[in-house]
């Protein structure tokens, strides 16, 4: 699938010039690497807030229109306003397809339903990871990683040693991380709470009973 956006050539910089090219919607960011010189570069905002939704945009070779050329750009980061849907800076990297990329790959589990572990009715499957760093060149690079949880069973977990990866793509990591994990639930223990049985403590009276008359006590002699 290929993904692209269009970019505008960013004439001023600055906080001042990124707000009012901002409030005019407009996103501003940049794009770096290579052999050029980083290019300041103006995007539609609702087009980039569009884009952002799509989990590919961000794992994904872009193709970014730019001055009548295309160039390979990866997204390397978004900044977002605190609290409002609002880009506040983005950044693209060219892409050299010659040299290897590191980028965060989604990581897709399928096939849980179909496992031991789900037919367990007491299991729990928790992703502990839901997204991995790999290093590949850009021709290899994959959209997603699939994650098959066929033999997961109860009391099992899948370490990243234990995935089965695209040709030409690595974990960008020399651990050995849990990335699925079973957990049992914990049997709930219903106590019983009995009522309170009153008795008489030696050496008191009992209360009177409602409507039986009252105890006299005999004169003495």
């Amino acid at each position: 699938m290929q993904l692209e956006f269009t970019a505008f050539p960013r004439g001023t910089e600055g906080r001042g010039a990124s707000r009012r090219l901002r409030r005019s919607g407009r996103a501003p960011g940049i794009v770096y690497g290579g052999d050029a010189v980083p290019q300041p570069v103006e995007l539609d905002h609702n087009a980039l807030i569009h884009a952002l939704r799509k989990e590919a945009f961000h794992s994904s070779i872009l193709t970014m229109k730019f001055e009548g050329a295309a160039q390979r750009v990866l997204l390397r980061d978004v900044q977002m306003h605190p609290f409002r849907n609002e880009v506040l800076h983005v950044d693209f990297q060219r892409v050299d397809e010659k040299r290897k990329i590191h980028i965060k790959v989604p990581l897709h589990f399928t096939h849980a339903e179909d496992s031991p572990a789900h037919k367990t009715t007491d299991a729990i499957i928790s992703h502990v990871m839901t997204e991995l760093d790999v290093a590949c060149l850009p021709k290899d690079l994959p959209t997603f990683i699939e994650v098959d949880l066929i033999e997961l069973e109860a009391g099992r977990s899948i370490h990243l040693s234990q995935m089965v990866f695209p040709q030409g793509v690595k974990p960008a990591t020399h651990d050995d991380p849990v990335v699925v994990s079973i957990s049992l639930k914990k049997a709930e223990v219903v106590e019983e709470v009995e009522a309170p049985v009153t008795t008489a403590v030696a050496g008191t009276a009992a209360a009177p009973v409602a409507g039986a008359p009252a105890a006299t006590t005999p004169p003495a002699a």
